[in-house]
């Protein structure tokens, strides 16, 4: 994979009017935490309407399933699954979720999330830090659990600065 360019990934899916959850470390590096992340996930709102537009997205950033030597590409129909997509773009690693966290859904998430702007008055949703804390908490793997003290100190300081 060449350099990942995140923000250009976002872009698209917001220019596209996809319509997902920034969640896992992305989230956490969104909303302030020292981190790095080597993917981005997202939880996309499971229609047909938005899962076409999320394929259109994934067509123009050329997305393949990542652990796929035949280099597969998402349909409408994997998109509307609850299951996993880890796939393989242009501008890096992309994970589109049906759910997380025992099955909760882009529904499930919207009020725990908060509008972040990119530029050109695009704006996409996150999920905000005491969410995504108490996910990592009931996860329990061992990459989730290091991050939680790190999480945890930046929902602090932001606290803090109020």
């Amino acid at each position: 994979m060449k350099s990942a360019r995140f923000a250009e990934i976002l872009r698209l899916l917001a220019t596209s009017q996809v319509e997902f959850i920034v969640v896992g470390m992305t989230a956490g590096v969104l909303g302030g935490a020292p981190v790095t992340t080597l993917d981005i996930d997202i939880v996309h709102r499971r229609t047909p309407e938005n899962a076409t537009r999320l394929l259109q997205a994934l067509q123009e950033l050329e997305a393949t399933y990542r652990h796929d030597p035949r280099k597969l590409t998402p349909t409408v129909a994997h998109l509307m699954s609850p299951g996993h997509q880890l796939l393989s773009t242009t501008f890096g690693d992309l994970d589109c979720l049906g759910t997380i966290d025992d099955g909760k859904s882009y529904e499930d998430l919207l009020s725990f999330t908060r509008e972040l702007a990119l530029s050109d008055g695009l704006r996409i949703r996150v999920l905000d830090l005491p969410a995504l804390i108490e996910i990592k908490r009931r996860a329990g793997r061992p990459k989730d659990l290091a991050a939680i003290p790190v999480l945890v100190a930046t929902l602090d300081e932001r606290n803090r600065r109020g």
